[in-house]
């Protein structure tokens, strides 16, 4: 996604001019270029040809996901950025800071966050809203609405995914598994599962996903939205407001740590999701600030450490069924939040720090580039 945004804010400044472009990719994005469809995306979204270098070689870059992108004109540079995706979409161009995007919230961490809103009597959803411009909660029903449309669309599906590893697609599996007579706790485990799932096929199949935060951890918190939603019969706009409390964590991990499985392995991707997906589903639940935190906090600290290796660079293995892991881990932070809130003695800014300082310290091999751990180990039972 990060590159698929630089190609078109550069082509719509120099694709009148240009006569071709040129893509280097560099680090994580040259190592899993591949199997993300990079190549294939740069070659959609730009309007002249392109061509896609993958530099495996390149060390020393400022971020792991680094590409840089030219338009050519008459055989020579006419212009060249360095663009630097940092996770679930967002991108930095090195030397042209003024556009990035100004900050929305004047509050740097949860704490402050935390204690603006008790002073104020404030949500954390009512705390976005205040901030935000008018269009925001719009976007957040958009989004929502997808996220069901995703889960819907995937659990009809069946056969095997794209990308050569021939992954059986386990969503309408799971969901048609479900049996009248269970028990309440096996069947919210399988319909969790599905609907978490159903996105992360969706994703690997180059469906439309909503980052949440990244694509790789999309699935998380659909799944446990969906299934408290049905549950409990929580209307849209209630569901909507628990979405936009979550957000508020996850721009607080983005801002103080990373969401960038290139940058600090996957607790970034699948640890920050099932954060987020405590916190919305705390707010569901109508617990007060200091029941999110605790719940956001669980959440996140049980995946200290969880590195980042997807086989063959795809957004499959053990990328889709980490998904599902999370999302009944986010239901789990949230039984501890209602029964142990008064025990707790860390912060959440405390794990989101240690998680950023873990990520830094994690080899790069076990950091999205497919060079370590399952991806390197992989063999498909049978063959």
């Amino acid at each position: 996604m990060g590159p698929e945004r630089a190609a078109r804010l550069f082509d719509a400044l120099y694709g009148k001019e240009a006569d071709s472009y040129k893509a280097v990719l560099y680090g994580s994005l040259a190592l899993t270029g591949r199997g993300h469809g990079t190549d294939r995306v740069l070659k959609e979204t730009l309007s002249k040809p392109v061509e896609t270098v993958f530099d495996t070689v390149t060390s020393g870059l400022p971020h792991p996901n680094t590409m840089d992108i030219s338009a050519i004109q008459n055989g020579s540079i006419k212009a060249s950025w360095r663009v630097f995706s940092v996770g679930g979409g967002s991108i930095e161009i090195e030397g042209r800071k003024a556009e990035i995007l100004p900050e929305i919230y004047p509050h740097r961490n949860f704490t402050e966050i935390s204690e603006y809103c008790s002073e104020n009597n404030l949500k954390l959803y009512e705390y976005a809203l205040k901030f935000e411009d008018a269009d925001f909660y719009d976007y957040m029903k958009a989004a929502w609405k997808q996220m069901k449309d995703t889960v819907k669309e995937g659990l009809k599906v069946s056969g095997t995914l794209p990308g050569g590893l021939n992954i059986l697609r386990k969503a309408k599996l799971l969901y048609g598994q479900i049996k009248p007579d269970e028990s309440p706790q096996t069947r919210e485990n399988r319909i969790v599962c599905a609907y978490a799932f159903a996105t992360g096929e969706q994703n690997a199949a180059a469906k439309t996903v909503v980052t949440a935060p990244t694509c790789g951890a999309a699935g998380v918190v659909p799944a446990v939205m969906m299934y408290l939603q049905e549950k409990n019969g929580y209307s849209d706009e209630r569901v909507v407001n628990a979405l936009i409390s979550a957000g508020v964590v996850g721009n607080v991990i983005k801002h103080n740590a990373s969401v960038s499985g290139a940058e600090c392995g996957c607790q970034a991707e699948i640890g920050s999701a099932c954060s987020m997906a405590a916190t919305a589903a705390a707010e569901l639940s109508g617990m007060d600030i200091d029941q999110i935190e605790y719940a956001a906090e669980v959440a996140m600290e049980h995946f200290l450490g969880l590195t980042c290796d997807p086989v063959g660079g795809l957004v499959q293995v053990p990328c889709i069924e980490r998904n599902a892991v999370a999302a009944m881990r986010a239901l789990n932070a949230l039984s501890l939040a209602e029964f142990l809130t008064f025990t707790r003695t860390v912060s959440l800014d405390t794990i989101i720090e240690t998680m950023y300082q873990t990520g830094r310290d994690i080899s790069v091999r076990y950091r999205e580039t497919s060079e370590g751990g399952l991806a390197k180990n992989y063999h498909r039972m049978g063959s």
